[in-house]
């Protein structure tokens, strides 16, 4: 699948159409459900494949954001090999209490996965705490940047945004 294929086909799997409001309170007449794409295994294969060559060199773990990175942050770690880390929008208050599950994030240099990027305040959220616990946090890699603002919010925070393919690139893909 060629990727041009792939972004037609995210198109179709996951855009709505009707009245949604997202998670940065701003309302949208298109939506794309994540998990859709997320949860079709041949789909996440070819899409973490694609974004394979965007992981920055020296990154030493996938920090997938709770939860549409997660499964994004595991199909990348199979095809590339990097370590996946699961970081939960607040630590667990009982057990071990952590903000990232799956090994040690202190010292480290990790990439943020995410699924769809409009503002990038979830993003930069976990970026300052995971940066609290040690981590060296510079960039962020995600499938679909919905063009809202996310890249220069994220860079003003020192966060480079990588995206698979942009809001445009998918409806110029689809036809639309």
């Amino acid at each position: 699948m060629t990727k041009q294929d792939l972004a037609r086909r995210i198109f179709e799997v996951s855009n709505l159409k009707g009245e949604f409001r997202l998670r940065s309170g701003q309302i949208s007449s298109e939506y794309f459900d994540k998990y859709l794409f997320e949860s079709d295994p041949r789909l996440l294969h070819a899409i973490s494949i694609e974004m394979s060559p965007l992981v920055p060199a020296g990154v030493q773990g996938l920090a997938g954001l709770e939860m549409g990175g997660i499964p994004l942050a595991v199909m990348l770690s199979q095809v590339s090999g990097f370590a996946a880390l699961f970081v939960r929008k607040k630590a667990k208050a009982y057990g071990t209490c952590k903000l990232a599950e799956g090994g040690e994030v202190s010292r480290k240099r990790l990439l943020v996965i995410e699924d769809v990027v409009t503002t990038g305040g979830r993003i930069i959220e976990s970026a300052r705490e995971l940066r609290a616990l040690g981590a060296a946090v510079t960039d962020v890699l995600c499938v679909i940047d919905r063009e809202s603002g996310g890249n220069e919010n994220l860079a003003k925070e020192g966060l480079a945004l990588h995206a698979l393919y942009t809001m445009s690139e998918l409806k110029r893909a689809s036809g639309n």
